[in-house]
Formats: structure tokens, C-alpha cells, sequence
């Protein structure tokens, strides 16, 4: 069948529908599936969850259609956030799931996140799926479908881990329109906030503001309530919940390598000296001084939830992190990420500190930082200009690799590398002073725009 290979990324499968995510190419992933876990040796039903885009409904027919031609049975457990997929893999009999989502692209994408057993499916397993598409033998059976609510049995588990806050909160909470809608007012009216909610009726054309917490334009409302009420902080979720954004008691955003060293403090805490913290390469050098002074073990690695996942898995590290707001908890939780019971978590602690957020993170080192910054690139060509970039880096500086270039200038540093998700390159930059920065950054960009791509 004709089928876009573009559309499968490194840890997951996306697209625009309805050009090169059609309900044929839907069918053909759930037959695929089927035919996967076959091989595999892996029998059960898979759950399958969708957030709350238009196009997931008809988008979750087809592939529910391709999965049950397949002979595999199907738990539908409805328009949930992505975590909650996760969690049902844990708490359902399958043997697998399915998440249809676009996550923090535009109200145009939707996707595929797939999981066998608790892990995801990416890499080398996305190429595996593919292969049996384009070879077009695929497993045929007659499977049924069935529906599940899960919404409540995961708010009374977060609910239970989190255990009553030592003090009550002002919380406002922002969920941007999208599918964490379903479960924000049910799950923080149980811990006992103070919560107003900005945007918080389920919408997935995203009428509001779209709903990426990287994005500084799109925390602006939920920093002006804060402000405005005297909030202890501001919690703001991605399009599928997945990723967090914070906003602190100042209405100061706190990026996502700030909020993992509250998270990391919290846990070495309890865990001990030595265990290891991973992050990936967009997180202030702030971050592993932090790990170190909490008696941690910092780890950096890649960008991509599945590929943090493993890392955590074989390192067996009780937490991890990425600048995009993704956090995965081990420790008392399932090890994927989840920004709703990340949430919930962050409240917790700041209840027990007794303080503000601001007056937590008083003590980190001061960097001058840019946020992330996105450069449109073709799919087609990011990853051979990322190569370039290693290569004349290396040349003239130290340098990290582990995902992109990281070049290290002794008082500073600035990234370049390829996003798996959208055709862009995601730059970021750091440095002791303003005037380092931007010194750090003329240069990098101004070797780009020398390759044809404009910052």
C-alpha cells in the first residue's frame, strides 16, 4: 500500500491528517501492530486511548479496524491524556497500548504513541512496524472491542501516592484547551487546593492559546492570573498532558531543568547518595550542579521520551527529566511521564518546604539562557546539517554528541540539534552573561545561516 515513511519518526508516528496520516494508513498500523506482537509471541488485547483532537475518533475506528482484522481484542479506554494510557498498561490485562495523539504539534497532526508490554515501541521496533506494512502480510484474525473508564481509578491512585498536602495551596492550573481537560478538575479537587483552572473545557482545536508550556507567549495568561490572584504557583500541561509547565509564585516561569532539581532534591532525599539523575542535552549546566550538591549522580542523554525511558530503565535511576517539561518517575510511580501526577508531586513538595517555589530554587547559579528556540529545517535535511555541525564544532571546541552538538566554550554553551517530532532544529544557549550569550549565539547562528537555514 502507499504509505508515507516520513510520518514514522524515532519514538512515535505523526503526521498531518488527512495527508499523510489517513484512515487507510491508520488501518495499516493496526494491522501491523497486531502482526508485531504476533511475532513477538504476545497475545492479549491492547488498550487504546485517544486525546481529544477532531480527527481521533475516526482516526481510532480505522486503526481499531486494522488491529481486529489482525485478531487482536481492543480496550478502549476513550479521550484520556497519554499518561493514562500508560498508567492503564499497568492496571488493564494487555499486553500492549495505542495512544492517537498529536501531542504539542498543531491542532492539524495526530499520531501514533505505541507501547509493547510497559515499554514503547521507537527505534528500531517504529522501523520493524513499517517493514511489515510495506511487505503487506499481515496477521488475520477476528478481534472484539470493548470500552473502559479508567479516569477515576487513576485520580484515586495519584490521590493515594500523593498523600494529603502538609499545607493548602493557590493554584492555578492551565490545561490550554487540551485532553488533560478530562481529568484536572476531578484530580486536584481531591488534593485540596485552591484551584482556578484557565482553559480547562476539553477542546482540540485549541481555541485559547496552543497548548505547549515551552512556549513563553503561551504561559502569558496563566502568568498574569498568577500574579493577579497572589497564586502560589501556576501548573500548565501540553495538548496530551505529558509535559509540564511551571509558573512560580512571582508569575516567573520555572523551565523544565528547574523543575527537575526540586523534583531531584525531593527524591535523593529518600533514595540516597549516588543515584543517578538523568536529563537530556537542552538543560542548563545549573541542573547537574544541583544533582551533584543533592549527592546524585547527574546522567545527560537524549531528547525523546521512549529514549529516557530506557536509559532510566538501565540505570535504574529513580528519576528523569527533559527541558520540554517530560518527567518520569520511578520512585513511587510507574517510571513513564506524567505531568498530571508530576503535578500533583510538585504540590506535595512545596506544601512539606513550607516556602515558595522562588525561595526554593534561591540557591541554584545564576545562568543567562535562552529558551528553546526552534529553526525551520526540512526533515530531509536536519540531521545531515547536525552532522555538519559536529564536525566543524569538534574542530574549534569540546564537544557533546550524545544527541546533536553541544558545544562547550568554557564559560558558556550552545546547542544545535534535530527534533524527531517536527521539521525544525532546536538551538539553545547559555552563558555567565548576557554579553557571553550573545557572543556564544552570533556565532552558532551565524554559522547556520552560512548552511542555508535561518534562525
Amino acid at each position: 500500500m502507499a504509505i508515507s515513511p516520513g510520518i514514522f519518526r524515532q519514538y512515535d508516528i505523526r503526521g498531518i491528517v488527512g495527508r499523510d496520516l489517513t484512515g487507510e494508513a491508520a488501518r495499516a498500523i493496526g494491522q501491523a501492530y497486531a502482526t508485531l506482537l504476533a511475532q513477538r509471541g504476545s497475545g492479549g488485547a491492547v488498550a487504546v486511548g485517544r486525546d481529544n483532537r477532531p480527527s481521533g475518533e475516526t482516526l481510532r475506528d480505522a486503526l481499531v479496524g486494522g488491529l481486529n482484522s489482525g485478531g487482536m481484542d481492543v480496550v478502549d479506554v476513550g479521550v484520556v491524556p497519554t499518561p493514562l494510557l500508560y498508567w492503564s498498561l499497568h492496571h488493564l490485562a494487555v499486553a500492549g497500548g495505542i495512544q492517537i495523539t498529536g501531542s504539542h504539534n498543531p491542532p492539524e497532526y495526530n499520531g501514533f504513541k505505541l507501547c509493547v508490554g510497559h515499554e514503547s515501541l521507537h527505534g528500531e521496533g517504529i522501523a520493524e512496524l513499517l517493514g511489515i506494512i510495506e511487505g503487506g502480510h499481515f496477521r488475520s484474525g477476528e478481534g472484539s472491542f470493548r470500552s473502559e473508564s479508567i479516569v477515576d481509578r487513576y485520580v484515586d491512585d495519584v490521590v493515594e501516592r500523593t498523600g494529603p498536602l502538609a499545607r493548602r495551596l493557590k493554584v492555578v492550573i492551565d490545561c490550554g484547551n487540551g485532553v488533560g481537560a478530562v481529568v484536572a478538575g476531578r484530580l486536584f479537587g481531591r488534593l485540596g487546593v485552591d484551584a482556578s483552572y484557565l482553559f480547562c473545557e476539553s477542546d482540540g482545536t485549541f481555541p485559547n492559546h496552543h497548548p505547549d508550556p515551552t512556549v513563553v507567549e503561551n504561559l502569558q495568561d496563566i502568568i498574569r492570573e498568577v500574579r493577579m490572584q497572589g497564586a502560589d504557583l501556576g501548573i500548565a500541561f501540553d495538548g496530551d498532558a505529558d509535559r509540564i509547565g511551571v509558573v512560580d509564585d512571582r508569575g516567573e516561569i520555572v523551565w523544565g531543568d528547574h523543575i527537575l532539581i526540586l523534583y531531584a532534591r525531593d527524591v535523593l532525599e529518600r533514595t540516597g547518595v549516588g543515584q543517578p539523575i538523568i536529563f537530556d542535552v537542552k538543560c542548563s549546566q545549573a541542573l547537574p550542579h544541583a544533582i551533584e550538591a543533592a549527592g546524585g549522580r547527574p546522567v545527560m542523554w537524549k531528547t525523546g521520551h521512549s529514549l529516557i525511558k530506557d536509559r532510566m530503565k538501565q540505570l535504574h535511576a529513580p528519576l528523569a527529566g527533559e527541558m520540554s517539561g517530560h518527567m518520569f518517575f520511578a520512585e513511587g510511580f510507574y517510571g513513564h511521564d506524567d505531568a498530571l501526577y508530576g503535578a500533583a508531586r510538585l504540590l506535595r513538595i512545596v506544601a512539606a518546604a513550607g516556602t515558595s517555589v522562588h525561595q526554593m530554587l534561591a540557591d541554584v547559579p545564576v545562568f543567562v539562557s535562552t529558551p528553546e528556540i526552534r529553526v525551520d529545517c526540512p526533515d530531509e535535511r536536519k540531521f545531515a546539517v547536525v552532522d555538519d555541525a559536529v564536525r566543524h564544532f569538534r574542530a574549534r571546541y569540546d564537544v557533546i554528541d550524545v544527541d546533536g552538538v553541544r558545544v562547550l566554550f568554557g564559560d558558556g554553551w550552545g546547542l544545535i540539534r534535530a527534533s524527531n517530532t517536527q521539521p525544525v532544529l532546536v538551538t539553545r544557549y547559555e552563558a555567565r552573561t548576557a554579553d557571553r550569550l550573545g557572543e556564544i549565539q552570533r556565532e552558532m547562528e551565524d554559522w547556520l545561516r552560512a548552511q542555508g537555514v535561518a534562525p
